[in-house]
């Protein structure tokens, strides 16, 4: 019985090591699409603007995407911007809870 507990206890602890790494790496990930979408390299700019369309809208998306239109020199990765901006304000002002949102 004891070495059922043992395997059961280092199990247990694996998993919970695995799952701290992962959740660490998800972050990670995270914090380097945010950083990416003032990146100096036209393309990781497009991606993070990719990455952006597909997250749930919010104020803070809101505001990165307001000081983004403001900072980029390229007016295709503006546009695309204001498209996914647009999108955001609309869903947060068509939710219940949302505060109302000026685009400017």
């Amino acid at each position: 019985m004891d070495r059922r507990w043992k395997i059961a206890g280092i199990t247990l602890l694996a998993a919970g090591a695995a799952g701290a790494v992962a959740a660490w790496i998800v972050r990670d990930q995270v914090e380097r699409r945010g950083r990416d979408l003032f990146s100096p390299h036209v393309l990781r700019r497009l991606a993070a603007l990719a990455h952006l369309d597909r997250l749930p809208a919010s104020v803070d998306h809101v505001t990165l995407l307001r000081d983004f239109i403001a900072w980029e020199p390229r007016s295709l990765l503006r546009n695309r911007a204001r498209t996914i901006l647009d999108r955001m304000a609309e869903e947060l002002e068509s939710s219940a809870d949302g505060p109302s949102l000026s685009i400017g």
